[in-house]
């Protein structure tokens, strides 16, 4: 056999062995990194930015009619059934029209510290708190999403509460859960007024869960 061929069939000492395993791995290391850093950037590429930074995504604000501010307004112990549309453009999606109802209810400051006191889960020190006020200029502005499993829930001026017909959870004009499987009370989102105008953004929260997770801003 040539001494070439023979050279190569040498493992070498124990050294030179110990020193080829350590470039070896090193090499692996290195690619690994290099191969993760390139494929990051790749993949959250595909993601929509709502999901990554929900916080920082701000959504789509969208104005209410004055109809339906005049409504809200006007209301006294019944919630106001508020549709609005917004234009959907997240990620690599192509924009796209959505429409939306939301339960706005009017608060007298009384009842705005009762509604303080009755959801802990919104002004408590547990981790679902929302990173928004859920009251602005004495209205709130529910989610119409049961947040068991994804329902539209409805007021039922009779019964005074909103019942979801699918499972049966029923929560009071608060948001407050009063029946049924949902794990959390209703979830607020985020109203405000912006020269006059009144304006909601529609946030999705995970359902099926006590804790208030957001999903996606519209």
């Amino acid at each position: 056999m040539p001494s070439h061929a023979k050279a190569y069939e040498d493992p070498g000492t124990p050294e030179e062995q110990s020193r080829r395993q350590f470039l070896a791995n090193a090499t692996l290391a290195v690619g690994g990194v290099i191969g993760l850093v390139v494929a990051i950037p790749c993949l959250t590429s595909l993601v929509p930015e709502s999901i990554l930074h929900p916080d920082k995504a701000g959504g789509v604000w969208a104005p209410l009619s004055d109809a339906d501010l005049k409504s809200l307004e006007a209301s006294t112990n019944n919630p106001v059934k508020i549709t609005f549309e917004f234009k959907y453009a997240d990620g690599y999606l192509p924009p796209s029209d959505d429409q939306q109802f939301v339960w706005g209810v009017k608060f007298t400051p009384e009842q705005e510290a009762s509604f303080k006191a009755n959801r802990p889960d919104l002004f408590g020190k547990k981790s679902d708190e929302v990173p928004y006020p859920a009251v602005t200029m004495g209205f709130v502005v529910f989610s119409s999403i049961c947040p068991h499993l994804g329902c539209r829930y409805q007021w039922q001026a009779d019964a005074k509460r909103f019942i979801c017909p699918c499972h049966g959870s029923q929560f009071g004009i608060q948001g407050n859960k009063l029946a049924g499987p949902a794990p959390r009370g209703l979830d607020p989102l985020p109203f405000r007024d912006t020269n006059g105008k009144a304006e909601i953004t529609w946030i999705q929260y995970k359902s099926g869960t006590p804790d208030r997770i957001i999903v996606s801003y519209s």
